[in-house]
């Protein structure tokens, strides 16, 4: 059975992607990079979006590949120009750089800790596995409850939409990648039963609707 990979990083930029995917490559770890144009976002919208490029590697390298992206950027951080605009944030902002490395780039996670040090703040490795952990435990909690999302789903499958079909699906099987590599579903129970609700309910009053327009012009033309 071939090993699951996964999205570690989106970028919209080809060169970003192949940046990451040399430091991948430099370091054995299994990648492969994945094109995009089209997709069913997050915001349940349809849409034709620009091209993005998924780096994506095994659930099990995230650590790894978290760890080696660090140590690559910490002997950048000497030769960056003193206007970039970290150097302008305050301590308060530069911790929350490090406690949502997740939002942040590699780079800039490394040196917002680099200049709280030199600051006199100092936040320790075990800090730092702590807040990483807090992290995760926050990041693994269900969305806010999606009541718009399934008002109009339920609209949508009663009209017949095809759009209620992707709404139901998406609501019952989102699914979002932690740091660590791990995945769980996005929405609480109750959104993702009327996911599956909406998802069939749609199937069939789309299937209906079509038999229907299908054997209404036989009556008619008899």
């Amino acid at each position: 059975m071939e090993p699951e990979f996964i999205t570690y990083q989106k970028f919209n930029d080809p060169a970003l992607a192949e940046e990451l995917a040399g430091h991948l490559e430099q370091h054995g770890i299994a990648y492969f990079v994945e094109e995009s144009s089209f997709r069913f976002d997050p915001s349940l919208v349809m849409s034709n979006a620009a091209k993005e490029y998924d780096v994506k590697i095994k659930p099990e390298d995230f650590e790894k590949v978290n760890q080696l992206l660090k140590e690559d950027e910490n002997k950048n951080t000497d030769e960056i120009d003193k206007d970039y605009y970290l150097f302008t944030f305050t301590d308060d902002e530069l911790m929350e750089v490090v406690t949502k490395a997740d939002e942040w780039s590699a780079f800039d996670v490394v040196l917002a800790r680099k200049l709280l040090v030199e600051r006199g703040k100092n936040v320790s490795d075990k800090e730092i596995e702590t807040i990483n952990e807090q992290r995760i435990e926050e990041l693994r909690q269900p969305d806010p409850p999606q009541t718009f999302w399934i008002v109009i789903g339920y609209m949508v499958a009663l009209l017949g939409g095809v759009l209620g079909i992707f709404i139901g699906w998406h609501l019952y099987s989102y699914k979002k990648t932690l740091p660590d590599g791990e995945r769980v579903y996005g929405y609480t129970e109750r959104d993702r039963w009327h996911g599956r609700v909406i998802f069939y309910l749609s199937i069939v009053v789309f299937a209906a609707a079509t038999i229907v327009y299908k054997i209404v012009p036989i009556f008619t033309n008899d």
